[in-house]
């Protein structure tokens, strides 16, 4: 995992606040660094600050309070165009009466790059995103993701130090949307440039960066690799967010370590890994991911915690066979099952045992 120290990035907000009206404080107290060549993703739900941040970035927002540097140069006074940044938007913000070719043309321009390099440029940029035939057409002739090629391949045009995108898909269809990410993840490798991206798609994050700082009430609640995010979530928001998760709420009963004993509202004990509990008697969440759930003895992991459950209803999803299942008072249970040749069905009303390694049960912080 990249270092986060304050001295050592590419980009770093320092104590970086954004206000409006003097005093809704919509960013507080941002202490962030992303690495050179890095893809970093910015997520959160609407409202939770991460485009202003990246507003912030691209110098389109002011920072109320704290320092934004670029390679280590304080650009909080820099103007936008004088930033080097490459900025791609989810309305793809392309000029309709340009063609393709003008619309790419521009950037360079404004940055006074003469006619023949401009067009070696053009072209260079347009063949990366797999759209070189298409320089003499105008937006309105394009589908969607042809758009979004174009958008992007503008962005690179003039070879910036950083490329910052607001959600660049969020406008195109599921299978679309899911090749332009692997396009975008390959072009990111490919050129090794410094990718700050916002979504509030968490399956779009988990797929396309190396870390993710989840955002919420305007501040960062966790900054990690897309594995660790799921498999470590460090409080309830980032386990509820990221990923389908079952919480179970209880108490603290005891405490060793990061060995606990949780005591459910239902009066059932469980064992559970603390994760920002500290004392006995402190309310908890208990986070326990769908498919580490398991009912069958053979496949139960050595040490398995078991509980009675009972299925609810069982949803047929191709792959996988989600079971919703009356666990512990909760009657929102999930229980995810590859879909597999001899796979054994469960009927509703069915009576049945399940269980889940106390390393995969996490107490939380109440929701």
């Amino acid at each position: 995992m990249l270092d986060n120290s304050l001295d050592e990035g590419f980009v770093v907000f320092e104590h970086v606040q954004k206000s409006y009206d003097g005093e809704i404080l919509v960013v507080k107290d941002l202490n962030l660094n992303i690495g050179q060549g890095e893809f970093l993703t910015m997520l959160g739900p609407s409202g939770s600050g991460k485009t202003t941040c990246l507003m912030m970035l691209a110098g389109f927002e002011q920072a109320t309070h704290g320092e934004i540097r670029l390679n280590g140069r304080n650009i909080n006074d820099v103007p936008p165009h004088k930033r080097g940044i490459g900025m791609v938007f989810q309305n793809y913000a392309l000029f309709p009466h340009m063609t393709v070719g003008e619309n790419l043309s521009f950037p360079l321009e404004v940055r006074g790059i003469g006619k023949a390099e401009r067009e070696t440029r053009i072209k260079r940029a347009l063949d990366m995103v797999q759209m070189g035939a298409f320089a003499n057409r105008r937006p309105a002739q394009l589908s969607g993701g042809q758009q979004q090629r174009i958008a992007l391949a503008r962005a690179l045009v003039f070879d910036p130090e950083l490329v910052l995108m607001d959600e660049p898909l969020g406008a195109l269809d599921k299978q679309l949307r899911e090749h332009m990410q692997f396009e975008i993840k390959e072009l990111h490798e490919r050129l090794g440039i410094t990718v700050v991206y916002v979504t509030h798609d968490q399956g779009e994050a988990l797929t396309m960066s190396d870390r993710i700082a989840v955002f919420n009430d305007g501040r960062v609640q966790q900054l990690a690799t897309p594995s660790q995010l799921y498999e470590q979530p460090e409080n309830s928001f980032v386990a509820s967010f990221i990923g389908e998760n079952n919480a179970l709420e209880g108490v603290i009963e005891q405490l060793n370590g990061s060995d606990a004993v949780v005591r459910l509202h239902s009066g059932e004990a469980i064992d559970a890994t603390a994760v920002n509990i500290t004392e006995v008697g402190q309310p908890t969440m208990v986070s326990i991911r769908p498919e580490r759930v398991e009912f069958k003895a053979e496949q139960m992991p050595p040490g398995a915690h078991t509980v009675e459950a009972e299925v609810i209803d069982v949803i047929y999803m191709g792959d996988i066979l989600r079971t919703r299942l009356r666990v512990a008072g909760s009657e929102d249970f999930v229980m995810k099952c590859r879909n597999t040749i001899g796979q054994t069905r469960l009927t509703e009303g069915q009576k049945i045992r399940i269980g889940w390694h106390p390393q995969d049960a996490r107490a939380l912080d109440p929701v």
